[in-house]
């Protein structure tokens, strides 16, 4: 599986920028002085110079962008969900075809026109033929003008994303929106998440790391998760949603027994059932926060209730590496980001 880093993609210019780099270059380094006087086959060579050099710098430049760009099935699940979900993977496809079409419309236009130049009979017959074939070229590079654009502010958000490795040591922290992942994650890595009262602080998913027994654990901070089927999910919620699916890793789920995040214990729990799915053969810790608030066990019997079901979910969900049930204590935690208690234990237990 490629390891793929979307910062070393090369920046692609619009339609406009393209047409001038090249042109330019082709007016640097092609010969520019010819006389009426010299004989018609030196006339013929100038511009069908001009006509080839132009093509094989459009040629270089955009296979320069459909090989830098990453092939869908050559990348780790987890990055072509996520450019998947973040732009539709069918007009990333189409986008490149389009590209590609435009670099052999271009080698043909000048393939026909140098043909023609052979046969050119005078200084002007050449110079239009040179100016007809350029300006083709041209017109094909301004076709493609969105498509370009669009590779680029792909270019540019997939670049803005953290470089999350799918094949090391990762905790996965997810919940609804408000119950203190970005906090936990503060206090337990170097990363500086944004923590506001209101739903969808966190916009993309965070990676912060940590040390544990002189190993470097990865830390996904997702955004909050609402509790709809997935159709109305909206683009911040799916990439948690992909990140869950993809990345081998111990997830956190955590509980806000306080309900001060706005939602109550039973539709949290109705959140865990309807992803539970995603959770399958990975360790899951269900984490109950804000216990400054709200100890465990002061909540309702009802929520209770709510809560050891979960805690039956994860002990089902969660096999151990060798295969064996994991032990119970380990998979409902308490703890509160506010007072640091219990924060090291949920830490070390996910590491384990």
């Amino acid at each position: 599986m490629v390891q793929y880093n979307f910062k070393k993609i090369t920046v692609v210019p619009n339609g406009k920028d393209f047409i001038d780099i090249i042109l330019s270059r082709t007016q640097r380094q092609t010969p520019t002085v010819v006389h009426k006087g010299y004989a018609i086959s030196r006339l013929r060579q100038f511009y069908m110079r001009k006509v080839k050099y132009t093509q094989q710098n459009f040629h270089e430049k955009l296979s320069t962008i459909i090989d830098e760009f990453p092939r869908l099935d050559d990348i780790h699940p987890f990055y072509g969900d996520l450019l998947h979900v973040l732009y539709n993977k069918d007009h990333y496809k189409l986008a490149l075809g389009q590209i590609n079409t435009a670099r052999n419309l271009i080698s043909k236009v000048a393939k026909d026109y140098v043909k023609l130049l052979k046969y050119g009979d005078s200084l002007y017959r050449c110079k239009s033929l040179k100016v007809a074939a350029l300006g083709r070229m041209c017109t094909v590079i301004k076709r493609i003008g969105p498509s370009l654009a669009y590779l680029e502010q792909i270019r540019q958000h997939m670049a803005r994303l953290p470089s999350i490795d799918p094949n090391t040591r990762t905790m996965l922290i997810c919940g609804y929106p408000n119950v203190g992942k970005s906090s936990f994650m503060n206090k337990i890595t170097r990363a500086d998440v944004d923590v506001q009262p209101y739903a969808f602080t966190t916009k993309s998913l965070f990676v912060g790391h940590t040390d544990y027994k002189y190993l470097r654990y990865q830390v996904i901070d997702t955004p909050g998760i609402l509790d709809r089927p997935f159709e109305d999910r909206n683009i911040i919620e799916m990439c948690s949603i992909t990140a869950l699916a993809h990345l081998r890793a111990a997830v956190l789920f955590f509980l806000d027994i306080s309900g001060s995040c706005g939602y109550s214990i039973a539709q949290q729990a109705a959140l865990f059932h309807s992803i539970k799915s995603l959770f399958m053969n990975k360790p899951l810790i269900i984490v109950c926060n804000k216990t400054d608030l709200q100890p465990l066990d002061g909540i309702f019997e009802e929520d209770r209730k709510l809560v050891m079901e979960m805690k039956a979910e994860a002990m089902k969900t969660v096999i151990g590496q060798g295969g064996e049930p994991t032990k119970e204590e380990g998979v409902l935690l308490t703890m509160s980001t506010l007072t640091e208690d219990g924060v090291i234990a949920v830490k070390n237990a996910a590491c384990e």
